[in-house]
């Protein structure tokens, strides 16, 4: 047991380092979390938008700033994990071969992994419920920052998976980037007028999108909605964890090959002696004057 917990810890802190060198990250982080969702507020109508939720059935008509700020905290928490995770992937990738060639567990790489990512998700969910409630009140603020973990730990696992599979960073960023914004532009009612459409209960941050619009304009729970985004969750971790096996697959150490049949274990693979050549008769000769 303390052999598998020393194993985690080292990779956990290795991850968390990686993490802490990536300065731009922390500037998103710091300053584009409250900024965005300050600008959606200040900047879209404060007219109501009447709209249904189907988590809970109920006809809603909140304000459209403040529905506009919500939509741009999920934006804004999506895009800053899933890029920490895809970056810390993608840099680390060549890390993670080594450590896998040397024979180090890859289920502890993996775990490490899991764990930062739920610490990111639950620091950056924090830290754009503190933005959100700065600016407005919002019903169920302990769902809210839940909804905006659970987004998260989704586009966090995306982020794992796009670095384990693209071969350019610049694909990574942007798939991560179109993937967050088609992904909640279709969701918000004032910017599609399709957002009723069945089809949207198929997108990866549904259920996030669902339950943070509850917490912010209703008092009914929906554990329901948090559900659905865990099982995305856990739907975009295979993928990551598929991606990081292939990633490292060819770099297991593996056992040498059996010598073939009928030569002997001990002497197999060394090179015959060379033998010296016999003196000609002109330099025996040559030595005997």
């Amino acid at each position: 047991m303390r052999f598998h917990l020393t194993r985690f810890a080292v990779a956990t802190r290795f991850t968390l380092l990686e993490h802490g060198r990536n300065r731009f990250a922390m500037i998103l982080v710091i300053l584009f979390v409250p900024v965005w969702t300050s600008l959606a507020y200040l900047a879209m109508p404060d007219a109501p938008a009447r709209m249904r939720l189907r988590a809970t059935g109920e006809a809603l008509a909140p304000h459209g700033n403040e529905l506009t700020a919500i939509s741009g905290a999920l934006n804004a928490v999506t895009l800053i994990t899933g890029f920490m995770m895809f970056a810390a992937t993608f840099s680390g990738s060549g890390f993670d071969r080594r450590l896998a060639m040397a024979g180090y567990p890859r289920a502890h790489l993996v775990l490490a992994k899991v764990t930062a990512l739920a610490l990111v998700s639950a620091a950056v969910a924090a830290y754009a419920t503190a933005a959100i409630c700065l600016a407005w009140p919002p019903r169920q603020p302990l769902l809210l920052a839940a909804s905006l973990f659970c987004a998260g730990l989704t586009y966090g696992a995306l982020g794992v998976g796009y670095g384990s599979l693209l071969r350019r960073e610049v694909e990574g960023m942007f798939a991560i980037v179109m993937t967050s914004i088609i992904d909640l532009a279709l969701q918000n009612p004032i910017m599609s007028s399709g957002a009723d459409n069945p089809v949207i209960r198929y997108l990866p941050s549904y259920g996030a999108m669902q339950a943070s619009t509850a917490a912010g304009f209703s008092t009914s729970p929906v554990p329901g909605q948090l559900a659905v985004q865990l099982t995305w969750f856990a739907g975009a971790a295979l993928v990551a964890l598929m991606g990081f096996c292939r990633s490292t697959r060819d770099c297991l150490p593996s056992t040498a090959p059996a010598p073939p049949h009928g030569q002997g274990s001990g002497k197999t693979g060394l090179p015959k002696p060379r033998h010296t050549a016999a003196p000609s008769a002109a330099a025996s000769d040559t030595e005997a004057h």
